[in-house]
């Protein structure tokens, strides 16, 4: 019997969770951003500007939905830069809301923390003046406190571009209460950052953090836009409907390859996709496959037996095209899988 990893039911939205508007460092407005990404082919969109959370409800419509969020960010206190790159590590979060109604945010600072760009536009926050300001601190148990925050009131919690912000696994693997990590970050590769993560999800996977990935712009103009995104399989284009399918990790990533389907049966993974260079399977354990076009055949297509000889924990896919372009699936846990 298959069962479907990514839903058989559903229509698949493309949706980028991450962008900046000029309510904090980004170029274009709210409206302006809705209307570009609706204009190349995307369904959704968050505007998570830097550390103010401000909801734009009013932009959804009847084919276009906006989620609500923010990015957060701590970073290292200039006496703990390295002194070998002189650089300061930091860390970003993206929250988003789980449900359209949420208008508060977490680890608030009246004063601190508040970009300069974001500075005209704190007064639209809606914080709660009950709750004492946050301070936040650089350390696994800083980040992770704020996670935890954002996880406990409802927000979707995203570790954002971790290359691009010096960490390694001696940070990341720190950090608790995550929903998810950017596996590839548009704005990052274009600045030439090799901001393809597949090593650090690897690493908090068989660290035992189960979490699913996401690509996604971190757009700030229309220059840094409609690179990676989503592709979230939903049963209707409804706030609640999309992020309940996000956190079931129904959505897989991409820059440009199509993967159409993907099921388990009889302990074989098959996944199709449009024509493609490979197909990659990466498991828990030191076990792998990788799928080519043969000669005068084209690939669009891999079924991959999982091992039987050891626990393989959890098995991913990288689907790449012949122009280097890259989409991955979320990981599955192969107990989940068998219950």
């Amino acid at each position: 019997m298959q069962k479907y990893l990514l839903p058989e039911k559903g229509t698949f939205y493309k949706a980028n969770l991450h962008t900046h508007s000029t309510f904090s460092d980004g170029h274009l407005t709210p409206e302006e951003i809705k209307d570009y990404y609706r204009s190349h082919g995307y369904s959704i969109l968050s505007c998570t500007d830097h550390d103010v959370f401000i909801t734009h409800n009013e932009l959804t419509d009847e084919d276009f939905l906006v989620l609500n969020g923010y990015e957060l960010d701590v970073s290292q206190p200039e006496s703990e830069a390295s002194p070998v790159t002189g650089g300061r590590k930091t860390c970003h979060m993206g929250f988003i809301a789980t449900t359209p109604e949420m208008e508060t945010p977490v680890c608030w600072h009246r004063e601190k923390y508040i970009p300069v760009k974001a500075q005209p536009h704190k007064d639209k926050v809606k914080f709660d003046p009950a709750v004492p300001d946050y301070v936040r601190t650089y350390s696994a148990e800083g980040v992770s406190d704020m996670m935890r925050l954002g996880r406990e009131n409802g927000f979707f919690v995203i570790y954002n571009h971790p290359t691009w912000s010096c960490e390694d696994y001696s940070d990341y693997m720190g950090y608790e209460h995550l929903h998810a990590m950017e596996i590839m970050n548009y704005t990052c590769i274009r600045a030439g950052f090799p901001e393809y993560n597949e090593r650090v999800y690897d690493d908090l996977l068989r660290g035992g953090k189960r979490i699913l990935c996401i690509g996604a712009d971190d757009g700030h103009g229309t220059g840094s836009m409609c690179g990676c995104y989503m592709m979230v399989k939903a049963e209707k284009l409804e706030y609640r409907a999309v992020m309940d399918a996000i956190m079931k990790g129904d959505f897989y990533s991409s820059e440009g390859p199509e993967i159409k389907a993907l099921y388990l049966e009889d302990g074989k993974v098959t996944v199709e996709t449009s024509e493609v260079a490979e197909i990659r399977f990466t498991t828990g354990i030191r076990k792998a496959k990788r799928f080519v076009p043969g000669e005068d055949q084209p690939l669009a297509c891999a079924t991959y037996e999982l091992p039987v000889d050891k626990d393989p924990y959890y098995f991913r896919i990288t689907v790449t095209d012949k122009n280097g372009k890259h989409a991955y699936t979320n990981a599955y846990f192969l107990d989940e899988l068998n219950k």
